[in-house]
């Protein structure tokens, strides 16, 4: 056995937790993340440094962002953009160009597909009906029923001719294996596994996950909203163990707009850029709402969705309703619901009874209490689990798309999101979040539960940030 000199593994600690120290006053913004990681170097030796090493440093550097100094994404010319609204949501739609670098676009058609039975059976007829192109990308594919009707799908596809690229991210599609894409390689689809990797230097980005659901067809249709591939998606299937969720099919010209993420994305993962008609035509108005997407990620586009809901939730005058599968959302969107609520606005929150995370579950009874007490009414509805993620502001504008209402979401995960500017269809959504409360959250019954389940609640909740 090696001996283990002491003066060799203090001088090692030192020299870690220095330059440990020195990163993160650098690069970390929030006071209470730097100050968790640099304690964590100094009085955990040696490991909290490497925990550092493998979790607390952003490595992402996107090859997409050296793609956009000579490609021009739809919907960025800002030049071309003007202001289309003149009531109280007009500085909404003016913050998203500035956000997003994307303008607003009209003349786009949402359909509103509710659960894996109604949006599997569109998506497919889609498929089948490709003549050019077909992009897909999904956080989940399994190789279940629900999933081997996409894969057979896809392979009619690619016998017709069509251009097809599909990813899977590279832990929600199986980290050790995935079947979907073994599958897809098999009939000669191409395919790739976002930040994948087996070898032990890669495992830092195991945190960084694609959780992006888009399809396009022939650059002119794209769904998307918070729809896996996977069979526990079809009611008909799972009665008892099924997954309730709400997807979109989107036609007009934001549609290029879903097709330039999913190439970024592809771009990034393969090298490979897609351009052309193929994937990119010409598109005319196919209805009357107004659209953008908007994306988010640990790139360049951190915290750009929880920017959109920040400045959502201050334009708001009457209404905010938000139904999503998990809420840890940090301070400055708990302090931004609360002072809408004090200001008059009726806030509702639709969360389920169970998820299937349930120490989400428990941090987020030790999280909601500052909006009880400012009013905010916040409802359970019981199985099955709705894994949908809404929200509408004052029955004119709604966000729909893949984020949750957690910190994975805003700073981890790269995400995509649509806001729309339709009454009705804001309406639609609207039916559905109220039809789904059932079981209030009371502030009396929270604070009256055991201390041992408010300890462990608490206890939960310090995960926040990872859960």
């Amino acid at each position: 056995m090696i001996p283990i000199n002491p003066i060799i593994v203090t001088g090692a600690h030192l020299a870690l937790a220095t330059a440990v120290s020195v990163h993160v006053l650098l690069y970390k913004r929030e006071t209470g993340t730097a100050s968790a990681w640099i304690g964590l170097a100094w009085f955990a030796p040696i490991l909290g440094s490497l925990l550092y090493w493998l979790l607390g440093i952003n490595r992402v550097r996107r090859r997409a962002q050296r793609w956009r100094a000579t490609h021009k994404a739809p919907g960025t010319d800002a030049s071309a953009a003007s202001a289309s609204r003149d009531d109280h949501l007009a500085p909404l739609e003016r913050a998203g160009l500035n956000i997003s670098q994307r303008r607003t676009e009209s003349g786009n058609r949402l359909q509103l597909l509710a659960g894996g039975d109604a949006a599997y059976a569109a998506m497919i007829a889609a498929i089948d009906a490709a003549t050019s192109s077909i992009a897909l990308s999904s956080y989940i594919f399994r190789t279940d029923s629900a999933g081997t009707a996409f894969l057979d799908a896809l392979a009619r596809a690619s016998k017709r001719g069509v251009e097809l690229r599909v990813l899977i991210d590279g832990v929600g599609g199986g980290y050790l294996h995935s079947g979907a894409t073994a599958r897809l390689r098999e009939t000669q689809v191409p395919v790739a596994r976002f930040m994948h990797s087996a070898l032990p230097w890669r495992m830092p980005f195991i945190n960084l996950r694609n959780h992006r659901k888009i399809l396009g067809v022939d650059g002119r249709i794209a769904f998307a909203g918070g729809l896996n591939i996977g069979a526990e998606n079809l009611r008909r299937r799972q009665r008892r163990q099924a997954v309730v969720d709400t997807h979109f099919r989107i036609d007009g010209p934001v549609v290029a707009q879903l097709i330039d993420v999913f190439a970024q994305d592809w771009l990034y993962t393969t090298g490979e850029r897609l351009s052309g008609e193929a994937w990119f035509p010409t598109l005319a108005a196919a209805g009357d709402s107004s659209a953008r997407v908007i994306t988010s990620g640990p790139d360049q586009d951190i915290d750009k969705i929880e920017l959109m809901l920040l400045e959502a939730i201050g334009c708001a005058r009457a209404t905010i309703r938000i139904q999503t599968p998990y809420f840890l959302p940090d301070e400055r969107l708990i302090t931004a619901l609360a002072l809408a609520s004090y200001r008059g606005v009726a806030v509702e929150i639709i969360l389920p009874e169970r998820s299937n995370h349930f120490a989400v579950d428990w941090a987020t009874r030790a999280h909601i209490g500052p909006l009880l007490t400012a009013g905010c009414r916040v409802w359970t509805h019981p199985p099955p689990f709705d894994h949908s993620k809404l929200l509408t502001v004052d029955g004119l504008w709604c966000l729909v798309g893949s984020t949750n209402w957690d910190m994975r979401s805003f700073r981890l995960n790269f995400e995509v999101a649509v806001e729309i500017y339709h009454s009705e269809l804001v309406a639609d959504i609207d039916l559905r979040i109220s039809r789904a409360r059932c079981a209030p959250l009371l502030v009396d019954a929270l604070a009256t539960r055991p201390v041992a389940v408010r300890l462990r609640d608490s206890a939960a909740r310090l995960l926040l940030p990872y859960l």
